[in-house]
């Protein structure tokens, strides 16, 4: 479908809306600045894969797993991931050497959120 990265591309599992309308299935429904923030976090964790569980989603869909129409995932800055051999702590506290004065990033127990927002986020999911 389409590079977005050295080791994403459109055709991901969990690029897609997963209510199935399709959004987030076009390279210009994401922005360029996550694959970037992706690939930087994949190698500082020691290339180890990247599992994408969500990433862009509709309003609708976003309102049914509890979210907000405000919400990152819905223009395509964000993605819920698992790291292969880490911990979501582990990820997170990565993410937060990475990018201590910006990003999104939320810490939740079975995955870690990261979005490209230009202002620093932090929070407990």
């Amino acid at each position: 479908m389409g590079n977005l990265s050295e080791h994403f591309d459109t055709s991901e599992f969990g690029v897609s809306c997963r209510c199935g309308c399709g959004f987030g299935s076009k390279v210009e429904d994401t922005n360029p600045e996550l694959w970037k923030a992706l690939e930087e976090l994949r190698l500082a964790l020691g290339s180890k894969p990247i599992i994408i569980n969500s990433c862009a989603r509709c309003k609708d869909y976003n309102r049914s797993v509890g979210s907000t129409d405000t919400s990152q995932h819905v223009i395509g800055n964000a993605a819920d991931i698992v790291v292969k051999g880490k911990t979501p702590r582990e990820v997170a506290n990565m993410a937060e050497e990475l990018w201590p004065n910006t990003y999104g990033i939320g810490r939740y127990s079975q995955f870690t959120h990261i979005d490209v927002r230009r202002n620093k986020a932090r929070w407990y999911g």
